[in-house]
């Protein structure tokens, strides 16, 4: 063979004529001509093999010259055929290359298929890759979803044969076909042809998908023998940047390719060049865009994840990156150091290098838990948390690291506060110490065994010498004197002082004769120089160099100096102490006493580390306590996944039974009513995972383990607690769990004290049984003889809360309850429930028990739930209880009148009131209250829905009875009937509802009925506190005059006076705070008569204790929002609450004004008034607190036209303010607005209202700051705008209204435009005279008035009100209730609602 084949550089250059001997195209088949040539091409294969290529690569070639008008089958036909010899080629080539006898001609043969044939099939597989890639474009998925079924089989087959040609290409060149070439030396153009056939295919977006692994790993290794073989380092180090840069999903591709690359073909130096190249990469260059700075950083993540330990030597480059702009590489930076940390440098066989470095790389990760980018800092947390799970934190970290990631749950980002809160939980989940004990319980062990440590310390100390002098401290002390011998020694000396010196060398010679070593002459050189000898410590030093001239100690005077010798002295006097410290003691430590020394530090290094433990584990609990403290709180975030999160770290906590970790699982409780339904499932899986599944080996076990954690969350549980745990507790019982059966049994056996069990977790048990018998009635109603007689039998008024909690647990099973519908489910009177209850009651009326009204209130709601005839029964309670505490007075020696007779019993026991005890009569009137709003309760719930339910079973009947008429007319009177019935429907109710309206006016407090009886004697007590003073009796007697009102409109007339009395002038708060909630139901109910006494109300919001002002606060919310009260000017005192002292308060407040604010334009119609309020001088506000409060109120104005009026009322209000202080607070509200450029032209426009107040500097700086605040981002005319106004503004203030308004200053304004006269000409001017009426309006009024008057408002002249006092003497007691002139009269009559939306629970 004459030619050889040189691999082109473009496809073309195979038709234009060669250099010599090189081989050039002949014959460029056409298309036509095509099939029948690949025929015999495969023939030619067939009988030649491999080498048939030589013959017929003209006809291969064709096919690539007209590749775009070729059929896919010819092209498909050659590429099998080309795969065919490329296989052939690698099958044959072995034999060839180990034979030593191979002719030049045969090489050369060899040489040249090898280069035609991968030539070929790699330029077809790139014209193949290109043409599937544009199909797949083409024929791309439209809306229909529908893809193209040519291109779709196309697509499919081409991803089939494409591994094909690259596993024949992979055994052709893991060959060692080097030795075909000349000098081995391959040609770069060969190599090129391979290579770019493979990052071609690359450049596929679906090359990194599953299906293609195949393909990717044969491209992988590819490049990897091209890499290992054929010297492609470089190049593939430069194409894998360049990629990255271009194509952003190859990052996880090239990181699995380097990884094996320098794993498995031990090519290692292509992480250094990789590296290298993206760490060379500037700041600015990575900022631009299109650099591919996500695809670097992609990159370099995932190869630290594949092979730590080889990016160690490379991660210098990259630790530039830190200082860097793209937050994308710190990230990355910052998780390939996490990995080499978990992974590599991690374990305690580190050696110092390993250590250093380790250290170095957790002081930079701690570095970036302060990035300014949120990214970074959430990602460092991120690979923290993996640190600390991987148990590759050292120890001595933990508690800075943790401190740190407390300091990020305050992150303004909530995926930092999200990864530190993930942090938290891996800590509390993976640490060294015992998180089951509080920093409280630590605190005594640590004193205790840091006293011991100290006591052990001073032991020791007292054991050792007095006076222990180091061999550093006497070379010091004799060092200057030692310098000056050496340096006379060594100096120039006479002839006498040379022989007196060599007769005393002779001396020293013989008495150091018996040194005969190194070492013995130097503990000899140190006893000269401890006794002061240094001439003969010089001599004997010199000397011993020429007689031990290898001897390390002595190898320095080889160059005999001052200093060196000075050196070697020290060396030998330093290092020879610990060799000759026992020659300076008299008698050497006995092996005993060494012993005893040994054991003795060893116990001292032993509690110096129980003592750092201790300290540690203190640490670590007061960390997490703080932790627990502010992740609790982020319970109630508005973001979701914060909350998901915080509830997820409660979880962990309390399953490590970390110290106080049931507060946050308790708190997050009630966030099962959250209408966000991630939040409440979040809550429900949480409560689930802790308590419904339990661990154990048998049912039996499993259910006692959930009683026992349920009954611990019940104990000291709040009732909100309480309600919330019933939803949770009802799903697992309307669940089918095997467990139901079993954990109802181990309740009624912890009721019933079957087993030994604490009061605390019987009542528990009780509790959990009525939560069971919401889902299944039965649990409670089959066993109501069991609570009967347990916890309302004879030993009842042992524990008052027992029986408590027993009835709630027995109501859970009546209709209120359970809103069952039918007949309704009651029990009879003579049940033996309700006499125990009569009873009980009865019993306790007399008793003093503190637990006795509250055990009294569920028992009188529980009859009127379950008892028919309940009012007969309670009356017969009161008759009964009335009876008890006449014969209380009999007993006291009183002779009691006819006590049948219960008016006059009842006047009686209140003449004689000093007798009876208060307590006793102040459960009196609390039963006959309690007794009163139930029959209230019961007549307007149960009897009404009784009603209409036997009306509803009437019409029912009816209408069987007449039997179905026909359908024709039925149709044509459908509508008419329909409209008929509905009004039948509607008379009934308002029949019904006024049946019962007239039943609760005249029958209730009738005289023949017993609840008048008391009535006399609650306003007798309410109206006299001299005489009965009592705080219980006083609160009970409020309390229940209160219910008493809730009967009829009449009677709260009546007493509504005494009641406001009462609430202005109590002594008590707890009586002030009953009666601020009482009138707000009270409001509800009878709104026409509450609307007038509105403002006494408000009154209560500056009462000066801060339960009753809490209580107001939360008193008026709940009015206000639901629109029970008109919102007024008096929400002013809402406000003043925002400074409140007590957190609490503040908290309601803002909660008052936030819910406000979603009301359209309340708090923007509000503000004038709240303005001239709170600027009143006799309020004596001080300016601090008027911006405060105005601040959060201006921060609900956000939409522009609000602004924008705002912004003239207030200018408006200058002119009629008369204090200097409230400009001060008008310019301040102005200052405060989010002033827009609408708002900015209406403050020019209202130039003239304020411009005369600008001299002081309380008006001139608010001003000048709007200016400040409009000037920043405003386009460049705005901004003149702005600094004209500032000028105008500046020369006002500086140089007086006056001398600034001048005749020129009108002619500047008017070449400006006229702007000035404009805004002059309509500002609205001060109304003089009569104000002028707007369109529609009859007369003037506040809203009438507009904005032209900032009056101070002035209070209201009243009739000068009486002085009511408090006085045991009182003769009548109706001088503690207000005048008649005092009384509010009605303003603004309040439309009554349907008595169905004020019926009450």
């Amino acid at each position: 063979m004459s030619w050889d084949f040189i691999v082109p550089v473009c496809v073309g250059d195979l038709v234009k004529t060669g250099g010599i001997n090189q081989y050039v195209v002949q014959d460029v088949v056409s298309p036509k001509h095509l099939p029948s040539c690949l025929s015999k091409f495969k023939a030619a294969l067939r009988s030649q093999g491999p080498l048939c290529i030589l013959e017929h690569f003209d006809t291969a070639y064709s096919v690539l010259q007209h590749c775009n008008s070729v059929e896919l089958g010819v092209k498909e036909d050659t590429l099998e055929l080309l795969v065919q010899v490329v296989s052939g080629l690698a099958a044959s080539l072995p034999a060839l290359l180990v034979s030593t006898s191979v002719s030049a001609a045969e090489r050369k043969e060899k040489l040249n298929a090898v280069k035609m044939s991968v030539y070929l099939l790699c330029k077809l597989t790139e014209t193949l890759e290109s043409d599937s890639y544009r199909q797949s474009i083409v024929t791309a998925p439209g809306k229909g979803g529908k893809k193209g079924k040519a291109g779709g089989e196309g697509l499919l087959q081409w991803d089939s044969e494409r591994e094909k040609v690259l596993q024949a290409l992979v055994q052709l060149l893991q060959l060692d076909i080097r030795s075909l070439w000349n000098l081995s030396l391959v040609e770069e153009e060969f190599i090129s042809c391979v290579t770019c056939c493979c990052y071609k295919l690359l450049e596929n977006p679906t090359i990194g998908h599953v299906k293609s692994k195949p393909t990717r790993d044969c491209i992988i290794h590819l490049l990897g023998v091209q890499i290992k073989k054929y010297n492609h380092l470089l190049g593939a180090s430069v194409k894998v940047i360049q990629l990255l840069q271009h194509f952003e999903q190859l990052s996880s591709v090239f990181a699995q390719a380097v990884s094996v690359w320098s794993t498995e073909y031990g090519i290692r130096a292509i992480i250094g060049e990789v590296i290298r190249e993206i760490g060379q990469k500037s700041s600015e260059e990575l900022a631009r865009e299109g650099s591919g700075v996500k695809a670097f950083a992609s990159f370099l993540s995932e190869l630290g994840a594949l092979v730590p330990e080889l990016m160690i030597p490379n991660i210098s480059v990259l630790i530039t990156h830190l200082e860097g702009e793209s937050h994308a590489m710190r990230v990355a930076v910052c998780e390939v150091l996490g990995e080499i940390l978990v992974r590599v440098l991690c374990g305690d066989g580190l050696d110092e290098s390993g250590k250093a470095d380790r250290d170095r790389f957790f002081d930079t990760l701690q570095e970036h838990l302060h990035d300014t980018h949120s990214h970074v800092r959430a990602r460092v947390l991120q690979v923290y948390t993996r640190i600390v799970n991987s148990k590759a934190l050292p120890l001595c970290r933990y508690s800075e690291v943790m401190e740190l990631a407390v300091g990020r749950l305050m992150d303004k980002s909530i995926n930092v506060v999200k990864s530190a809160i993930q942090l938290l939980a891996a800590f509390i989940a993976h640490n060294p110490y015992s998180c089951k004990l509080s920093s409280a319980d630590l605190k005594k062990p640590l004193e205790k065994e840091t006293s011991k440590l100290r006591e052990m310390k001073e032991k020791l100390e007292g054991m050792a010498p007095v006076a222990v002098i180091k061999a550093s401290e006497l070379w010091a002390a004799m060092e200057p004197e030692l310098l000056v011998t050496v340096r006379t020694e060594l100096g120039p000396t006479s002839e006498a002082e040379k022989a007196q010196q060599e007769e005393d060398d002779g001396r020293d010679v013989e008495e150091d004769e018996e040194a005969e070593d190194d070492r013995a002459t130097a503990v000899k050189i140190a006893q000269y120089l401890r006794v002061n000898k240094y001439r003969n410590a010089v001599h004997l030093c010199i000397r011993a160099h020429g007689c031990f001239p290898e001897s390390d100690m002595f190898a320095s005077l080889s160059t005999l100096t001052p200093e060196t010798l000075m050196y070697t002295l020290a060396l030998i006097f330093k290092g020879s102490d610990e060799d000759a410290s026992e020659l300076s003691q008299n008698l050497p430590p006995t092996p005993q006493k060494e012993g005893e020394k040994e054991g003795e530090d060893g116990e001292l290094k032993k509690q110096e580390m129980l003592v750092q433990y201790l300290r540690d584990t203190e640490t670590f609990a007061l960390q997490v306590e703080r932790a627990i403290s502010v992740i609790n709180s982020m319970l109630y975030w508005k973001t979701t996944s914060v909350v998901q999160e915080a509830v997820q770290f409660c979880v962990t906590v309390c399953e490590f039974s970390v110290a106080n970790s049931v507060s946050g699982v308790r708190k997050m409780l009630p966030l099962v009513w959250s209408t966000d339904a991630a939040i409440k499932d979040a809550v429900v899986q949480a409560y689930r995972r802790l308590y419904l599944n339990p661990q154990g080996d048998t049912v039996r076990m499993k259910a006692q383990t959930l009683v026992d954690s349920l009954s611990e969350l019940m104990v000291d549980a709040s009732l909100g607690t309480i309600q919330c745990l019933e939803e949770i507790v009802q799903e697992f019982f309307g669940s089918s769990s095997n467990l139901q059966s079993t954990v109802v049994q181990v309740l009624w056996e912890r009721f019933t004290v079957k087993r030994e069990t604490s009061v605390l977790h019987r009542r528990a048990a009780v509790l959990l049984l009525g939560m069971a018998a919401r889902a299944e009635r039965e649990v409670v109603l089959s066993n109501l003889d069991t609570l009967c007689s347990v916890a309302l039998g004879e030993k009842v008024t042992e524990d008052f809360l027992l029986a408590r909690d027993s009835v709630i647990t027995i109501c859970s099973i009546t209709d209120h309850v359970r809103q069952s519908k039918g007949a309704p489910f009651r029990l009879p009177q003579d049940h033996q429930l309700f006499t125990c209850l009569t009873q009980a009651i009865a019993e306790g009326v007399v008793m003093e028990d503190p637990y006795w009204q509250s055990f009294m209130e569920q028992a009188v709601r529980l009859i009127y739930f379950l008892a028919e005839s309940p009012d007969q029964l309670c009356s017969r309670l009161l008759q009964r209880s009335a009876r008890l505490i006449l014969d209380q007075i009999a007993e006291g020696g009183e002779v009691n009148k006819d006590a049948g007779q219960m008016q006059d019993g009842s006047q009686e026991s209140s003449e004689q009131g000093e007798q009876v005890s208060c307590v006793c009569l102040a459960q009196l009137l609390a039963l006959c209250g309690c007794v009163a709003f139930w029959q209230v309760s019961h007549l307007e719930r149960s009897v009404s829905a009784e009603l209409r339910r036997r009306r509803g079973e009437t019409e029912e009947r009816e209408e069987k009875e007449k039997g179905p008429s026909s359908k024709a007319k039925q149709a044509a009177n459908e509508s008419a009937m329909e409209e008929e019935l509905g009004l039948i429907g509607a008379s009934a109710e308002d029949t019904e509802a006024e049946l019962i309206r007239k039943i609760c006016e005249t029958e209730l407090l009738a005289e023949e009925n017993l609840l008048c009886a008391f009535l006399p004697l609650l306003v007798r007590v309410c109206s006299s506190p001299g005489r009965y003073s009592h705080p219980q009796l006083t609160t009970a007697a409020c309390l229940a005059l209160s219910q008493y009102m809730m009967i009829s409109p009449s009677v709260c007339e009546e007493n509504i006076r005494l009641m406001f009395t009462v609430l202005e002038r109590s002594a008590f708060p707890v009586v002030r705070a009953n009666a601020i909630i009482a009138l707000g139901d009270l409001t509800v109910r009878f709104p026409n008569i509450l609307e007038p006494w509105t403002q006494n109300l408000y009154a209560r919001l500056s009462d000066e204790v801060p339960s009753v002002r809490q209580t107001a606060v939360t008193v008026l919310t709940q009015l206000v929002l639901k629109d029970v009260l008109k919102v007024k000017g008096q929400v002013s005192e809402v406000a003043v609450l925002l400074i409140d002292p007590d957190p609490h308060i503040t908290s309601l407040a803002l909660n008052f004004f936030n819910e406000l604010a979603t009301k359209d334009n309340a708090i923007y119609n509000l503000l004038p008034d709240i303005i001239s309020r709170l600027s009143d001088p006799e309020r004596g506000m001080t300016s601090e607190d008027f911006n405060t409060i105005m601040k959060q109120l201006f921060s609900y104005i956000t939409k522009e036209r609000q602004t924008e009026s705002l912004v003239e009322k207030l200018c408006q209000r200058f002119r009629t303010a008369k204090t200097e202080r409230q400009w001060c607070d008008l310019a301040m509200s102005l200052s405060l607005l989010s002033m827009c450029e609408r708002g900015f032209k209406r403050l020019q426009e209202c130039w003239e209202c304020y411009s005369d107040k600008l001299t002081e500097p309380g008006v001139y700086q608010p001003l000048l700051s709007i200016t400040a605040k409009l000037r920043r981002g405003a386009k460049a005319q705005f901004k003149a705008q702005v600094d004209e106004f500032e000028k105008r503004l500046t020369a006002v203030h500086t140089r007086g209204l006056e001398n600034v308004e001048s005749p020129e200053m009108d002619e500047e304004n008017q070449k400006e435009g006229g702007s000035s006269e404009k805004t002059v000409m309509r500002t609205p001017l001060p109304a003089r005279g009569r104000p002028r009426a707007k369109r529609g309006q009859a007369k003037p009024s506040v809203s009438g008035r507009g904005n032209d008057s900032f009056v101070t408002p002035q209070k209201s002249r009243k009739s000068k009100k009486p002085m009511i006092t408090f006085s045991s003497d009182e003769e009548d007691e109706e001088d503690a209730v207000m005048a008649e002139s005092e009384t509010p009269k009605v303003t603004t009559p309040i439309a009554r609602t349907s008595r169905r939306a004020r019926l009450r629970n």
